[in-house]
């Protein structure tokens, strides 16, 4: 489980160390920063899959992307005494992100070209990787280190080894090397960062492919559009646990029942309603109930992902589906660590009703985003890996 997760200087999250549990709901009022703190998060899983240089480029690069205020404050800046305004910086350019783990933790420093001379002027440039062991960032506690393109691996006997092959400064060491015998831990990370699932908002229109028949094969993960809802659905009847599919819907819907019909192959959501002669088809339901069908997918996978990130579900959900939504997210932090984006008073309320429930209020002030109530001495400790 991962027990803080770090980024500076992404957005308007210029320094921002957030503490993390089993389940944990990320608050604030619009403009408070929590699609920087969902978009970080995604940046993260990119690095196991070779796109975040991709995803920062669409962006527009770093000058795009990068905290956009001073480097550091003053106490008049603070205080009002001074007007804002720039100081002669002390560090590099900079874009970093990491998490701590119970078992593992990692962070990346992404900064500026050192050459002018290249025609991807928006790739920036990956300076350092690391991965530890444990949630604090100790010299003996280091197990896998990138210093631009050079990468070193601890041996068998704890002492540092060079790898040969030196690591393009847009490739991440996450998809550029992994020998299990060398580096065991950086696989472990990998796979641990491509297990993650994230779910936005789903397509439920009138055109969505989550409407129509699909070709059904097994399906334990539901896909990030949710076109294979039916066979997400199958899967779980079959696979999965039909008991809980059945009272998530039952619990949203009283007397209802969800089936999926087969025809030559091809799947297709169907809807029991209570008081209605025939089932209702994924063309005829509206959007609220579709979208509730496909929550109810992704939380009750046949395999819970190490993190599941959810933001803002209640998108066209209406308030009387909330108490039952939260109540499925429950069920599936408890095999799954989970974040939830939103500010929907009613969905936080059902969730913060749970024990161990970890509410992260964003505030902003002077443009940068901060945990309301969070001082310097209660968030988790975290040391970026220098230059």
């Amino acid at each position: 489980m991962l027990s803080a997760l770090a980024i500076a200087n992404y957005r308007s999250l210029r320094e921002l160390i957030v503490p993390l549990g089993a389940l944990n709901i990320v608050t604030g009022p619009n403009g408070s920063g929590k699609s920087s703190v969902y978009r970080a998060l995604r940046l993260l899983a990119q690095t196991a899959r070779g796109g975040v240089i991709g995803s920062l480029a669409r962006e527009g690069g770093l000058p795009s992307t990068l905290w956009a205020g001073p480097e550091r404050f003053s106490r008049g800046m603070l205080t009002g005494d001074v007007p804002v305004q720039g100081t002669r910086r002390s560090e590099p350019v900079n874009l970093r992100l990491g998490f701590a783990g119970d078992q593992f933790s990692y962070a990346m420093d992404l900064g500026l070209p050192t050459t002018k001379e290249t025609a991807f002027a928006l790739d920036p440039v990956i300076k350092r990787e690391c991965i530890w062991s444990g949630p604090l960032l100790r010299p003996s506690a280091m197990l896998v280190d990138r210093h631009g393109p050079t990468l070193r691996t601890r041996d068998d006997s704890g002492e540092w080894q060079t790898i040969p092959q030196p690591v393009a400064s847009f490739d991440s060491m996450m998809t550029e090397f992994s020998d299990p015998r060398t580096a065991p831990e950086m696989i472990a990370v990998r796979e641990q960062i491509r297990s993650w699932r994230f779910y936005d908002h789903f397509r439920t229109d009138s055109e969505s492919p989550v409407r129509l028949p699909q070709i059904g094969t097994h399906t334990p993960v539901l896909s990030d559009d949710g076109a294979d809802l039916a066979a997400a659905l199958q899967t779980i009847r079959e696979i999965g646990d039909p008991v809980a599919l059945d009272a998530a819907i039952d619990d949203a819907f009283p007397g209802s029942s969800v089936s999926v019909a087969s025809l030559e192959g091809r799947f297709e959501v169907t809807m029991h309603q209570h008081g209605l002669l025939r089932p209702l088809k994924g063309a005829e339901l509206s959007d609220g109930t579709l979208r509730y069908l496909l929550l109810v997918a992704a939380l009750l996978t046949p395999r819970p992902p190490s993190l599941l990130v959810l933001n803002e579900p209640e998108t066209s959900l209406h308030p009387d589906l909330l108490p039952a939504l939260a109540r499925l997210i429950v069920s599936a932090a408890r095999q799954s660590q989970t974040i939830v984006v939103t500010h929907n008073g009613a969905l936080i309320s059902g969730l913060t009703r749970e024990e161990d429930v970890r509410a992260i209020a964003l505030e902003k002030e002077l443009g940068e985003t901060a945990i309301a109530g969070l001082g310097l001495l209660d968030r988790p400790r975290w040391d970026w890996p220098s230059r």
